[in-house]
């Protein structure tokens, strides 16, 4: 039973399916996933992606902007309370801080941003889906200071230290590795995956960015995500199937599928 818990199937690569994305989403059923989170990153193209995957009782969603979004429609929380309110939504985001790929020495519009979502989350009740690169102090501070505690959620594609993972922990927060704790050069990130409580671990594609490794440098899509659980049950010491029972449970409790 394997779950992937981040995903983006409205950007995902069809050449090998010759365009077809039923064909993607059999492949995927066939690998033996049996749900993932197609996740949002703006509003503009929201419409359409949820459209995309209505026919798939298998996929639910999440609605949000993505930090790096700049010039794109401001979301307000009335506004994504209303579109989270969707039966097939069960988070708010990806939302959160990211420092690598925006530019400029202001990025108070960010936290803004940051907040804005924090806010819906609590109004509706539904766990947050945190990006975060070259800004973990900022994120848990905002975290902290907007009282995320309260709806808790997952620090998504997570690629940082353990100290932030601990902190994330102590907020209520779950962890998700993706493709990336794979590489060559991730030991660091292996090292915390093995940390993580294994009823707070999550896995993830990203898809269609982060390929693991054996596809790394490929389009990436939701059935490459057995190569995350083989990773993971390598560092902790457990089959992959346990890794895809364990994360799968910690899911359907996460984003209240039980």
């Amino acid at each position: 039973m394997l779950i992937d818990s981040h995903c983006h199937l409205d950007r995902v690569d069809l050449k090998r399916y010759d365009d077809d994305f039923d064909r993607m989403m059999q492949a995927s059923v066939d690998a033996g996933l049996t749900r993932m989170l197609c996740v949002s990153i703006d509003l503009e193209h929201y419409p359409v992606m949820r459209e995309m995957v209505e026919p798939y009782a298998q996929v639910d969603v999440s609605v949000g902007v993505h930090p790096n979004e700049e010039g794109r429609r401001e979301p307000t929380a009335e506004e994504l309370v209303r579109l989270a309110a969707d039966p097939r939504n069960v988070a708010v985001g990806e939302t959160g801080l990211d420092y690598y790929r925006s530019s400029g020495d202001d990025l108070a519009w960010q936290q803004a941003r940051f907040r804005t979502h924090i806010a819906a989350a609590r109004e509706c009740g539904k766990p947050l889906i945190i990006h975060t690169r070259n800004a973990r102090e900022d994120t848990i501070r905002i975290l902290k200071e907007e009282g995320a505690a309260e709806v808790g959620g997952v620090l998504h594609c997570f690629t940082e230290d353990w100290e932030t993972a601990k902190q994330g922990l102590d907020l209520g927060f779950y962890v998700s590795f993706s493709g990336i704790v794979t590489f060559k050069n991730a030991a660091d990130l292996r090292e915390v995956a093995r940390q993580v409580p294994s009823d707070r671990l999550l896995i993830e594609t990203d898809s269609p960015y982060l390929a693991p490794v054996p596809h790394r440098g490929k389009s990436n899509e939701p059935r490459f995500v057995g190569h995350v659980a083989e990773c993971i049950g390598d560092v902790r010491g457990m089959d992959p199937e346990e890794v895809a029972a364990v994360t799968a449970e910690n899911y359907l409790r996460l984003f209240r599928r039980v």
